[in-house]
């Protein structure tokens, strides 16, 4: 359960990461860049914890398929970024991948 927790949280550092870059691009308000530092940084050591405790095909599947998937859905939500049928198809393979390793391949 810890690693997972791990997992989590890094998960979510790395989407407050990407959103705050993307914030520092339409803004450049510099506060963005602490956050930008700071996510990473946060979500590479948090995602080095879950590796003791997850496999590494599992955890770095779930880390950037759903980091790949928050972070689209908050483009759509904070920047109003265009989501057609096709971001629906992508983030709905991208899940399915992550769940194929999740139920398929052997944990260990």
């Amino acid at each position: 359960m810890k690693g997972w927790l791990f997992l989590l949280f890094a998960i979510t550092s790395e989407v407050v990461a990407t959103t705050s870059l993307k914030f520092f691009s339409e803004y450049h308000n510099w506060v963005s860049v602490v956050f930008v530092v700071l996510g990473y940084a946060s979500s590479f050591s948090l995602l080095s914890k879950a590796l003791k405790y997850v496999p590494l095909s599992i955890a770095y599947a779930i880390w950037a398929g759903l980091g790949t998937a928050l972070v689209a859905m908050t483009g759509v939500w904070l920047f109003k970024e265009p989501f057609t049928q096709f971001h629906i198809l992508g983030i709905g393979l991208i899940v399915a991948g992550v769940a194929v390793l999740n139920v398929l391949a052997p944990s260990h």
